[in-house]
Parts: structure tokens; C-alpha cells; sequence
């Protein structure tokens, strides 16, 4: 495997270990994210806890296209557009017009598929 390959699977194989959409979306509520879980779905579930700041905190300290998404959400759930929008190009992605609910849904299910 080439190094470059390595970096993908990596990143993709541990961004969770065996969680199903459904079995981290039962753990919102509990006092602490899954310890299995990678930064970005820890993000979203602090997120999800209503500690934006701490989920924010999390993932300016990740730099890839998912986290970029992640923080593109943040900022669009902040209200503050025009870097969501900043956000959202950095990840390849736009703006999307579903509800924060269902674009917080689509990310962790995107995430936890992958």
C-alpha cells in the first residue's frame, strides 16, 4: 500500500469503530461523547449536547474536507453566513437549503457510512 493510500483508509476505518447512525444518536444525552468515536463525530455530538463552542473547539483543530463541512455547519448554525459560506467552499461543498437538523443528520450519517 502507498503511504497516500494508508492516509485514506486511516482516516475513513477510524473515524468510528462499529457505531451505526442509530446507536450514536442514542448517545446524546449522556455525560460524555463515545470514546470510540473520531474528533469530527465528537464534534457533532457536543453539537447535538448544545456546546457549540466545544464542538467548534474541536474541529478547528482538524484539517480536512470533512471537518472543513463540520465547520461550515457551526458557522451556518451560528448565523454567521458568510464564513459558513467560507467553510463550506474549503470543503468542496454548497451551502446546503435543508433544515440545521437534517444537515446535522446527513454529516453523521455521511461520516459513520464512510
Amino acid at each position: 500500500m502507498t503511504n497516500q493510500l494508508i492516509k485514506v483508509l486511516s482516516h475513513r476505518t477510524f473515524l468510528f469503530l462499529s457505531m451505526t447512525y442509530e446507536q450514536f444518536r442514542e448517545t446524546i444525552g449522556a455525560s460524555a461523547p463515545p470514546s470510540s468515536v473520531s474528533g469530527h463525530l465528537k464534534a457533532l455530538w457536543y453539537d447535538a449536547n448544545d456546546d457549540w463552542e466545544q464542538s467548534h473547539n474541536i474541529i478547528q483543530d482538524i484539517d480536512d474536507a470533512d471537518a472543513a463541512w463540520i465547520h461550515a455547519y457551526l458557522h451556518r448554525k451560528e448565523g454567521d453566513i458568510g464564513n459558513a459560506d467560507y467553510w463550506y467552499r474549503r470543503a468542496g461543498r454548497k451551502r446546503p437549503s435543508v433544515s440545521l437538523e437534517q444537515e446535522w443528520e446527513h454529516i453523521v450519517a455521511t461520516l459513520i457510512e464512510n
